[in-house]
C-alpha cells in the first residue's frame, strides 16, 4: 500500500482504533483513493457516540475541455468536431445536447461530431469542460467514508471544498459548536487552519 502523507486513526479504545485503521486502509485501497488522498485523520469515540474524518487530497488532475479531446473546425455555418479521444464522448454529447438541442447536433461516425451552431465561435465550443475529476472523485471518497464509519450512525454530515473534506456521523444529533470546535481541532492535526 502506497503511503498517504499522514494517516491517523484516534480512539480511547486501542483496539477498536487498529481496526478500523486496518479496515479504512483496505476500503481506500480498494476503491483506488491512495492516491489522490494526502491526509486523513479519523476520529472515532464511542462514548460519544461519534465517528470523523477529515482529509485533504492531493493535487487533482486538471479539467477536460473539449478542445483537449476533439479538434474544433469552423465550417460555415457549422462547427465540425473531429474526435482525437473517445473517452470522454459520452459527457460530451450530452453536454452539447444540453447546450444546444439534440436537432443541431449530429454524429455521422464515430470520431466525428457536426454542430449546426450559426453564430457560434469555434474557440467557445473549444473551452467548454467536458469533464470535471473532482466531482466523481469527492463522490467516492464521501462513498468510502460512509463503509469506513460504524454501522448504525444515522446522523450524517459531509463537506467538500477545494481539496479538503470532512465526514461525521453519529447516532445523536450533536451540537453545532462542538461539532465546529472538534473539526477545527481534526483539521489542525493534518496541518489546516479552518
Amino acid at each position: 500500500m502506497k503511503a498517504l502523507e499522514y494517516f491517523e486513526v484516534e480512539s480511547p479504545e486501542p483496539v477498536g482504533g487498529e481496526a478500523y485503521r486496518a479496515i479504512a486502509e483496505h476500503i481506500l485501497q480498494d476503491l483506488d483513493l491512495l492516491k489522490v488522498i494526502g491526509r486523513l485523520h479519523i476520529f472515532i469515540d464511542p462514548e460519544i457516540p461519534l465517528f470523523l474524518a477529515v482529509g485533504l487530497t492531493r493535487k487533482l488532475p486538471r479539467l477536460v475541455r473539449l478542445g483537449d479531446i476533439a479538434n474544433v473546425l469552423a465550417d460555415g455555418d457549422r462547427i465540425v468536431l473531429d474526435i482525437a479521444d473517445e473517452t470522454h464522448l459520452s459527457e460530451m454529447l450530452t453536454l452539447l445536447w444540453d447546450l444546444y438541442g439534440r436537432d443541431r447536433i449530429d454524429q455521422p461516425d464515430r470520431f466525428t461530431v457536426v454542430i449546426s451552431a450559426a453564430g457560434t465561435e469555434a474557440a467557445e465550443i473549444e473551452n467548454l469542460v467536458v469533464f470535471d475529476p473532482s466531482e466523481s472523485l469527492y463522490k467516492d471518497i464521501i462513498y468510502a467514508l460512509q463503509y469506513i464509519a460504524p454501522e448504525g450512525f444515522k446522523v450524517r454530515r459531509e463537506w467538500v471544498k477545494e481539496e479538503q473534506f470532512f465526514y461525521i456521523a453519529s447516532e445523536n444529533t450533536l451540537d453545532e459548536d462542538v461539532l465546529q470546535t472538534i473539526v477545527a481541532e481534526k483539521f489542525r492535526l493534518i496541518g489546516v487552519t479552518v
